[in-house]
């Protein structure tokens, strides 16, 4: 059943509003992004800057992890062969105590050496006995310096074979053989606390990665405005695809930014906007004019028709009155494709509508539709908000709720109800006109919109099939939804929904 055609009072809707009313979409898609396309923009810049900064984070890596390394070694050389040196003196003081046995001296270099730097000292002679150590009990068996004196005393010298890392605390140890003439007397050895040269590496590791940090820090901020850049070209042809696919032929890209890749495919894109635009607004020119043109010789036919009853037999006014009836019904074809190509352009024109308020527009077309309703002997009603501010085209909802209320008196026959109901929500206002007639088939319902659908069952009805045609072209044009349900127990729902009216709007704030 799809069921008829609007009522003639907004048949052809309000064409000196549509007429005057400039193209809006225009000048792009830029400016017209929702928060759901925002979103995603933000989102795919995200996923962008995050592959970057992760990039770029690699790279510092790969490039601070060898640097902190090679620091970690100059501290360990640096602090190495300062203590070695400090070790060899302490080798040629020691040989003539080894010789002579007078460790005096010696003790006193040890004692004044370990407070001032903290390292101990310690000379063993070739038995490996402690003959003079800044360490009251020197003990040789521990294994790095046992290994280092081993070393020392068959006359061989350890080299630095390990990097001090700040996370070890084990003491650097250099052993330096004692000799005379060739010929090896004892050794001396140096023990060094690794603290100042951890808590040095630890330093210099921290202002790397101050600097890491900082190039990471600065790579994020040019990152920023640089995907940005690349990004904008996809978001405009995102937005401006969206307004198309909703309706807004006139929406196009701004091709004057980004990459000169995107800036062609946005081109490209505006091309077969243009193309696609141009199509459709002949093919509304031409259903227009056709149906303009058929209008007058129809109305003339059926004058002609009208003329020919005091001509007609006596048996053949039945069959006159049918031809009357045929015209007449290509006329109310000839109404609904105007109607269709009014709407279609006003669909194009539109940029999501005016504030508009559901609930005042739904009183006044339930009383309207009332005594048509009480002549079809069916009770109609509006339930729901008193106000229902949302955004629509100006005549747009009054041509959506006629059809819907027609098709709901026409089809659920007498004895029953038409309810018109207004409820507002977070995302928009939604109006339902729900009757408990037979209602429509659920294989049925996804064709009702379709132009010149009609019910198998009803097809002996007067009607078009236009009027949900009109009414959901008329409710995409706006950003609106049309949507049509089974109704519990039985008949059919009609849902209508409307675009929400921002808080920053400066109609409402007017």
């Amino acid at each position: 059943m799809a069921r008829g055609r609007a009522h003639p009072r907004c048949a052809h809707g309000h064409p000196a509003r549509q007429a005057g009313r400039p193209e809006s979409g225009a000048d792009g898609a830029r400016g017209g992004l929702s928060a759901r396309q925002t979103g995603r923009r933000l989102g795919v810049r995200k996923r962008l800057l995050i592959i970057y900064v992760s990039l770029v984070a690699a790279t510092i890596a790969a490039l601070a992890v060898p640097v902190a390394i090679s620091e970690a070694a100059r501290q360990t050389q640096s602090v190495y062969i300062d203590r070695q040196s400090d070790t060899a003196r302490f080798a040629s003081l020691a040989e003539p105590t080894l010789r002579t046995g007078q460790s005096v001296a010696l003790q006193a270099e040890f004692d004044v050496y370990h407070s001032l730097y903290g390292t101990d000292a310690a000379v063993v002679n070739r038995a490996g006995d402690v003959v003079a150590s800044s360490i009251v009990d020197f003990r040789t068996n521990e294994p790095d310096i046992n290994l280092a004196l081993s070393a020392a005393l068959a006359g061989e010298r350890l080299g630095l074979d390990r990097v001090v890392w700040p996370w070890q605390s084990h003491p650097l140890v250099i052993a330096e053989p004692v000799g005379s003439g060739g010929e090896i007397t004892g050794a001396a050895i140096t023990i060094s606390p690794t603290d100042r040269l951890r808590a040095s590496t630890l330093r210099g590791w921290g202002i790397l990665l101050l600097i890491a940090l900082a190039g990471l820090a600065l790579a994020g901020f040019a990152a920023w405005p640089l995907t940005g850049w690349m990004l904008r070209p996809v978001s405009d042809l995102d937005a401006a695809a969206h307004a198309i696919a909703e309706g807004r032929l006139a929406a196009r890209v701004q091709g004057d930014d980004g990459p000169p890749e995107l800036r062609r495919l946005g081109l490209a894109f505006n091309a077969m906007a243009d193309t696609i635009a141009g199509l459709l607004s002949k093919q509304r020119r031409f259903v227009f004019y056709a149906s303009h043109q058929l209008r007058n010789p129809l109305t003339a036919l059926r004058l002609r028709v009208e003329n020919l009853a005091d001509q007609i037999a006596p048996g053949a006014s039945q069959e006159h009155a049918r031809v009357l009836n045929d015209v007449d019904r290509l006329a109310d074809i000839c109404d609904g494709l105007l109607a269709v190509a009014q709407a279609e352009s006003m669909s194009a024109r539109t940029g999501g509508g005016e504030v508009i308020d559901a609930a005042e527009i739904a009183d006044d077309r339930v009383e309207a539709w009332l005594p048509v309703a009480q002549k079809a002997g069916v009770h109609i009603e509006r339930t729901g908000a008193v106000s229902a501010p949302s955004r629509g085209e100006p005549g747009a909802l009054d041509q959506i709720l006629d059809a819907l209320i027609d098709n709901s008196i026409k089809f659920s026959g007498r004895g029953a109800s038409v309810v018109v109901h207004v409820a507002p929500h977070a995302a928009g206002v939604r109006v339902e006109v729900v009757d408990d007639g037979p209602g429509l088939a659920d294989d049925h319902l996804a064709e009702a919109a379709e132009p010149f659908w009609r019910s198998p069952a009803d097809q002996n009805k007067p009607g078009s099939g236009l009027g949900l045609a009109i009414a959901a072209t008329l409710a995409t044009g706006f950003g609106g939804r049309l949507e049509l349900r089974p109704a519990d127990p039985h008949g059919l729902r009609a849902e209508l929904q409307l675009p929400a009216v921002l808080a920053d709007d400066p109609e409402v704030k007017a």
